[in-house]
């Protein structure tokens, strides 16, 4: 099935009746409600060497069809519902808990000055994050599926047409707007954008990584994470379905039917490449590069030179999330809702924990020395791993 999009843009949605095509693209669609076309693997007994334990738990409401992303703003975390529920949760206490009024689709984005919210029809709506009292709202051009990025100077709002908006943070006001060429056809997805410092890096439709000036919203520079191949525009798909990610000089990115690639944020110059097909995305620290595939084995690279360090197979067809890393540890979790916890030297598992049955379809946020964890029916685990 094929949805007519904005300027006559193909947007591949979630069950393409195209041969074998059909399972693979719909098992790495973030927004499928479907059990997988193909049997995950079977989760084997683990020893575990590490304790992972849930230190607060709560409830937002469901996510529906969209993947819902949590903001961490030092202990206060910030979450939103398909139903329009935005709350702030502090230390695992409520503090205040509103209804935007509409139903919302992008995940939560925050500074701890505002909260702000993206909806199915392109609205743009901004919260007091000391009370969740409404201080503007604002439009996009199509529906927002990714959290905004906030920053003091800075709100940067992806629209699902692949158009980029940067607002004024204390009311609102359009700066600028970002939009580039896509291919004929590309994958519906919850791909948002990195604020690092006086950049917004975002990837792109046809495989491109674009780093974009926070004043005025002009294009610094341009690389290829990846390029397409095959002679039919379904094999030609290699679009950046992830958020990158940065540490130091480095930015990382990975693409559908593509590659995982680093680069240097000043210039774009490439570090290196590795051939891999990642919808769910990609983690860094100061040796390695993660990434999850998307037959659901998670890997480490080296940071410097992008060599093997090792592989974790045994979660196929889990539809596996983004890795985070976690002091000394991966964290990926599954549609199942299950958080696996992968030691850092080599990849074995570490630890294991069930949430609440549901698909972890957002990523998975830092919270002080552990984590948080949404899932699609709507619970927010805060985890600490030791």
């Amino acid at each position: 099935m094929m949805d007519r999009r904005l300027g006559g843009r193909l947007v591949l949605a979630l069950a393409v009746v195209i041969g074998t095509g059909c399972a693979a693209i719909d098992a790495i669609n973030p927004f499928s409600s479907s059990e997988p076309k193909v049997k995950p693997t079977t989760l084997a007994p683990i020893v575990s060497t590490s304790d992972l334990r849930a230190r607060w738990q709560a409830n937002l409401g469901s996510a529906g069809e969209f993947s819902f992303t949590p903001a961490v703003v030092g202990s206060s975390v910030y979450a939103a519902a398909r139903d329009g529920t935005v709350a702030r949760i502090d230390n695992g206490n409520t503090i205040w808990r509103i209804s935007a009024g509409q139903i919302l689709s992008g995940g939560v984005g925050s500074d701890g000055q505002r909260v702000v919210v993206g909806s199915p029809k392109g609205d743009v709506l901004a919260f007091d994050a000391s009370n969740g009292k409404e201080i503007w709202r604002a439009r996009a051009s199509s529906e927002v599926l990714a959290a905004p990025a906030v920053s003091a100077g800075l709100v940067v709002v992806r629209s699902g047409d692949s158009r980029i908006f940067g607002f004024e943070p204390n009311d609102g006001k359009r700066r600028w707007v970002y939009q580039r060429s896509t291919p004929p056809l590309s994958l519906r997805s919850a791909v948002g954008v990195y604020l690092a410092g006086d950049l917004t890096l975002a990837g792109f439709p046809g495989g491109k990584l674009v780093a974009i000036a926070n004043n005025n919203g002009a294009a610094l520079w341009e690389v290829s994470v990846a390029l397409p191949k095959g002679s039919t525009e379904l094999e030609r798909i290699v679009d950046v379905t992830s958020d990158p990610v940065v540490s130091g000089t480095v930015v990382c990115a990975a693409a559908f039917q593509g590659r995982v690639s680093c680069f240097d944020t000043a210039n774009g110059s490439v570090l290196w490449s590795r051939e891999m097909s990642s919808s769910a995305g990609v983690d860094i620290d100061t040796r390695y590069v993660y990434a999850t595939d998307d037959k659901g084995a998670v890997h480490a690279f080296d940071r410097s030179t992008g060599a093997s360090v090792w592989r974790q197979d045994k979660l196929g067809l889990r539809s596996v999330s983004r890795p985070l890393v976690v002091g000394n540890q991966i964290a990926v979790a599954d549609y199942q809702g299950f958080v696996h916890m992968l030691r850092r030297e080599d990849g074995a598992f570490a630890a294991r924990l069930a949430t609440d049955g549901s698909a972890v379809r957002a990523n998975l946020i830092p919270l002080g020395e552990g984590f948080l964890v949404q899932t699609a029916a709507g619970g927010v685990f805060a985890l600490d791993a030791r």
